[in-house]
């Protein structure tokens, strides 16, 4: 399957799952009905790409993130993989904007993809679990499981991520079912019934919170 095909066989996906759901769910069916369909973007960079810029992005806001990014990737001469990324200096990471800890971080991500303790192949990572990825992943400093729960949503379209400790998912998900807010332990058996794909019970979670909220949209959703 070619990588258009790939990603036209994800969109599909989704929404199909988002239909399967609206059968078994009353409130899934309000908000197919009212938002419409997911709309995932399915992303063309590679997995090393995706974790570098999600790193980058932590606890900025985009503007500035964008411009540490673009300067990062200058520096990289373009070529963002993790051979390339350990030619600079952390000096000239610090250069392009990055604390300490995310040169820390991005360095330590790519000796272990470069050492082979952390696989990010493109096509063999497909097959990877889904917690053995954010086992491996999370060994990383300044890689928690959040991170690598968007990873597994929008970089590798998995269909069943549940990241309960999202405060969007739980304030949405308190909106769209009319519950108080639920805790993290709280939500965690409140999306076993929307298995095996709680990752659209997520998106939907997030437009909830958007529609009866009035959180601003996200990028998450758009």
């Amino acid at each position: 399957m070619s990588g258009d095909q790939q990603k036209a066989a994800d969109v599909r996906a989704w929404a199909k799952a988002a239909q399967v759901l609206a059968e078994r769910d009353q409130v899934i069916r309000r908000l197919v009905a009212e938002t419409g369909l997911p709309e995932i973007h399915v992303s063309s960079e590679t997995p090393f790409e995706a974790l570098l810029r999600a790193v980058v992005y932590q606890q900025l806001a985009g503007r500035a993130a964008a411009a540490i990014h673009g300067r990062l990737v200058s520096a990289l001469d373009g070529k963002v993989t993790p051979a390339q990324l350990l030619t600079l200096t952390p000096e000239a990471m610090r250069a392009a904007g990055l604390s300490a800890r995310k040169v820390s971080s991005l360095r330590d991500l790519a000796a272990k993809v470069e050492d082979g303790m952390v696989t990010l192949d493109p096509v063999g990572i497909r097959d990877e679990a889904d917690d053995l990825l954010i086992e491996r992943l999370t060994t990383v400093p300044g890689i928690g499981i959040w991170t690598v729960q968007m990873f597994l949503i929008f970089q590798l379209q998995r269909l069943d991520i549940w990241p309960v400790g999202d405060l969007g998912v739980r304030k949405g998900y308190g909106l769209g079912w009319g519950v108080p807010t639920p805790t993290p332990k709280q939500l965690d058996p409140l999306g076993e019934p929307f298995r095996p794909y709680r990752s659209v019970l997520t998106w939907y979670c997030w437009r909830a919170a958007e529609r009866y909220g009035g959180a601003a949209d996200s990028a998450l959703t758009r």
